[in-house]
């Protein structure tokens, strides 16, 4: 039996590398269409993809976009922030969860709890 190779699914690879429209990406945050390509346009959102059918070009977003631009919808919406503000609070968010997900790979993958390493508590 023959199978392709095996690789780590990689953050991009939730839903697919450009599963998602800007009309999708408007949609899911709750914002107008306009927000997504400001957003494109300042450098706040990162296009994946681009789509052409012979008639316009489609720019294609993945998951991680989707939820980095979830992110930044709630802080300009909740605390008033300004774009770049908010991109610079999600840059944050995103690396301690990477930070986290690399403490955990480095303790065996268990956090660390109930391991027995006693940490003086």
């Amino acid at each position: 039996m023959h199978h392709a190779p095996r690789r780590p699914a990689l953050q991009h690879e939730l839903l697919g590398e450009a599963a998602f429209t800007a009309e999708d990406i408007a949609r899911a945050c709750g914002m107008a269409l306009a927000w997504v390509h400001e957003h494109v346009a300042a450098g706040v959102l990162r296009v994946d993809a681009v789509e052409d059918d012979g008639l316009a070009a489609s720019r294609r977003f993945g998951s991680i976009t989707l939820l980095r631009a979830r992110r930044i919808a709630q802080l300009e919406l909740v605390f008033d922030a300004d774009p770049q503000l908010a991109a610079l609070t999600t840059d944050l968010i995103e690396d301690v969860a990477q930070l986290r997900r690399q403490l955990l790979l480095s303790r065996g993958g268990d956090g660390g709890e109930g391991d027995g390493g006693g940490n003086g508590n």
